[in-house]
């Protein structure tokens, strides 16, 4: 170790979404920054996460697409999938995209280290195991930032082979012919549809009543409409018990003395704070019994001039979360009163088919919370855009606040399923966040013929007026 640490304003242990974010927004202000990371910069959202898992949904949609093409006058062959190929493409866009981010943090002069980030006393953070070799640094301030690993569950021990999570999944030369997804959350759904339309026969086997939780009721039947349609077979309310392997496969046992014969079981059931390997020895930094750093509203620990953020801590455990706390931890940082993340009212999205998107209450959210709601519902059945490229398929459903006429008041939730949706989120987003009334936002203009349409069309109902609905 060398004698005397290298000396930075920031140290970053942690080049995932939100230890990269916090580098390049605290070196566009001025700040000299280290980042610490023992894998490559992007950590699992751009290496085994979010970029390589839409890449993938991606190709499900293409494909989708050219088998219905008859549809719009384009007759073709029947298409088959070269999944190397689709896998190739996968690393492409990965690997572009490591290097522009590579290249954005060597531009603002942020200095990256390889290997493995511990925190110490007086924010000296020790660098080893990597290709920097061991180093020393310290931090006016220090941020950790180490991500999160996927979860496992008793008596399905990951192989690679028969028993994979996303990281394994991600990675595979050939889709399995059956498949069992564990978990009917987020990451499983968007597997299960994945899969499914790539050829594979899906269970979805999920312990809790019903499969997205956190979705408002009628987007969660939307998409189980549509998983029925395609052959996917989901089973809520079952626990899975163990499997056991046989020759190119394996039968899960779950349920009241149920099995199901597979060649691959996916093990989607969360993921983890990596909190064991920080060190924190000489610190006040606190840990909870689930691994998740204990942190204020600014992201601060306990141990004076030390944050965290991202996967790390018990938020939501989104890229663009932590991108969020990245900024609020540089603001607090530089002395100025952040503005906190507001954690109910995150945009989340789910890439399966059909889309889902929503920020704010669900129905029953809102009304457990004590609101007296109003809700709007529209179809994209009857959406010209939808109905033009073939998907119309889903809904946008808004909650607001019932004033005493009847008509929607504070927009409190917007959730869509359907078509596009993801890329649709932004206005509602906004509105639940602004704190926008139904009124407001109702008179805005929505270009024609578009998907977002149907989110003014929902909105302007809660007024007492409408065009179509």
């Amino acid at each position: 170790m060398a004698d005397q640490p290298e000396q930075f304003d920031v140290v970053i242990i942690g080049g995932g979404p939100g230890g990269y974010a916090a580098a390049l927004y605290g070196a566009g202000l001025g700040l000299n920054i280290a980042m610490v990371e023992r894998d490559k910069v992007g950590g699992t959202c751009l290496h085994r996460g979010c970029i390589p898992a839409k890449e993938l949904l991606e190709t499900a949609s293409v494909l989708r697409t050219v088998e219905g093409s008859a549809e719009f006058g384009i007759t073709t062959s029947e298409p088959t999938l070269d999944f190397s190929a689709t896998q190739a493409r996968k690393q492409k866009v990965v690997d572009q995209l490591t290097k522009g981010l590579e290249g954005l943090l060597k531009g603002r002069k942020v200095t990256t280290f390889h290997g493995t980030g511990t925190l110490h006393a007086d924010r000296e953070v020790r660098v080893a195991g990597g290709e920097s070799g061991d180093v020393t640094l310290r931090g006016d301030a220090v941020i950790l930032a180490s991500g999160s690993a996927t979860r496992t569950i008793p008596g399905f021990d990951v192989d690679g082979e028969v028993v994979v999570t996303s990281d394994e999944l991600l990675a595979l030369d050939r889709l399995p012919d059956r498949a069992a997804v564990i978990g009917g959350g987020a990451i499983g759904c968007e597997f299960a549809s994945m899969m499914s339309d790539l050829g594979t026969d899906v269970t979805v086997l999920e312990a809790l009543p019903k499969i997205l939780p956190g979705c408002d009721e009628d987007v969660t039947k939307v998409v189980l409409r549509s998983f029925k349609k395609r052959g996917i077979d989901v089973r809520t309310g079952v626990a899975v018990t163990g499997h056991d392997r046989g020759e190119g496969g394996t039968t899960v046992s779950f349920g009241d003395g149920e099995s199901l014969e597979v060649d691959l079981v996916v093990v989607s059931v969360g993921r983890r704070p990596l909190s064991e390997s920080l060190g924190l020895e000489g610190t006040a930094v606190e840990v909870d019994d689930r691994g998740f750093v204990v942190v204020d509203e600014a992201c601060r620990t306990a141990e004076p001039g030390v944050w965290a953020i991202g996967d790390l801590v018990a938020t939501p455990a989104l890229a663009h979360v932590g991108f969020a706390e990245g900024i609020v931890a540089i603001d607090a940082i530089l002395g100025e009163e952040p503005i906190g993340v507001d954690y109910a009212a995150v945009p989340w999205c789910i890439y399966c088919h059909p889309e889902v998107a929503f920020a704010g209450y669900s129905e029953s959210a809102a009304k457990e919370a004590g609101f007296d709601v109003v809700t709007s519902k529209h179809r994209f059945t009857g959406n010209g855009r939808a109905m033009i490229v073939g998907e119309t398929e889903g809904l946008v459903k808004v909650i607001a606040e019932k004033q005493g006429d009847g008509t929607g008041g504070r927009i409190l939730g917007v959730h869509m399923v359907g078509p596009w949706v993801t890329e649709q989120l932004g206005q509602g987003y906004l509105a639940v966040n602004w704190e926008a009334t139904a009124a407001e936002v109702g008179r805005f203009i929505q270009p024609h013929p578009t998907m977002s349409e149907l989110f003014g069309e929902t909105i302007m109902s809660l007024t007492g007026r409408s065009l179509h609905g």
